[in-house]
């Protein structure tokens, strides 16, 4: 049986694509402003 496609740990998670890192960077609130234009109902983990 192949493995799980997402491991690691909740912190992790959050640290790198939480909603607060996306908003840390221009980059990432670009992520964040395009998800919302396409009607994303989670925009960040």
């Amino acid at each position: 049986m192949s493995k799980r496609t997402l491991e690691g740990t909740n912190r992790k998670q959050k640290r790198t694509s939480g909603f607060r890192a996306r908003m840390r960077s221009h980059t990432g609130q670009n992520v964040v402003k395009a998800r919302r234009r396409r009607g994303r109902a989670k925009l960040a983990v």
